[in-house]
């Protein structure tokens, strides 16, 4: 594939880019000509391209909007902000669910893409090409029943984006929402693995069942959900804002 440089110039800040999808992203945005600034958990920066710029900031903190706003105030102006930094908690039934997991999960989830779109709010409007992409889920509009914590979180990063697309709008900030399904990152197949452990399918069995309930009958892959987010993050979506953009192969 041919890749354009259609976002040479512009700044592109990645949350949670050390790894997985952040990673994917933040290496597609580069090269499409982006300057790319991965935010992450300081011990996780080692893992970035050296290519990209470094900012560790624990976004499930409560003062991790003024830290970020700290990295706006640096790079100026901002074009794209990709929100993706979050966690996947283990399965639960509801009788199971803890407090403090809750609450963890959920602030970075939740308040880790609110605050991180909220603190580049200004850098934004000062760009002609304005774009936010936060990291949503397949679970974001539909529900997993050993998944409660997980499921609430992503219902509630889609409410987020469809505000901060009304706000932000009135100073021309396009915000949308990716909704990966089941993806075959090292995060996914060592949750696999872990439910093997404890008595569940092969990872082999796990991944083949997840392809057949699909249209296209394989996984969607980092390199698609990738691609997607530099649609969103590039003037080829232009027109388009408050939007939830499933990447899952056509779950059937």
């Amino acid at each position: 594939m041919t890749i354009s440089q259609d976002l040479i110039g512009r700044n592109a800040v990645v949350t949670g880019g050390a790894s997985g999808l952040g990673s994917a992203i933040a290496a597609r945005l580069a090269a499409s000509g982006a300057s790319v600034t991965v935010v992450d958990l300081s011990g996780a920066l080692d893992l970035v391209h050296a290519g990209h710029s470094r900012f560790p900031c624990d976004l499930a903190k409560p003062d991790a909007k003024d830290k970020l706003a700290v990295l706006a105030a640096k790079l100026g102006t901002v074009d794209i902000v990709v929100a993706n930094a979050g966690v996947v908690p283990p399965w639960k039934r509801m009788r199971a669910l803890d407090g403090d997991e809750w609450s963890r999960v959920m602030a970075v989830n939740v308040w880790g893409v609110a605050a991180t779109i909220g603190a580049f709010a200004e850098a934004l409007a000062r760009s002609d090409h304005a774009s936010v992409v936060a990291m949503a889920s397949i679970n974001g509009y539909r529900a997993h029943p050993d998944q409660v914590l997980y499921t609430a979180s992503k219902h509630a990063v889609i409410g987020v984006m469809r505000a901060a697309a009304l706000d932000l709008g009135r100073d021309g900030t396009r915000v949308n929402a990716l909704a990966p399904g089941a993806i075959a990152t090292k995060a996914l197949l060592g949750r696999v693995s872990a439910r093997h452990a404890g008595g569940g399918q092969s990872p082999e069995e796990a991944l083949s069942a997840l392809s057949a309930e699909t249209a296209l009958g394989r996984m969607a892959t980092e390199q698609d959900v990738a691609n997607v987010a530099h649609f969103l993050a590039s003037d080829a979506s232009a027109g388009m804002t408050g939007s939830v953009f499933p990447v899952e192969a056509g779950l059937v």
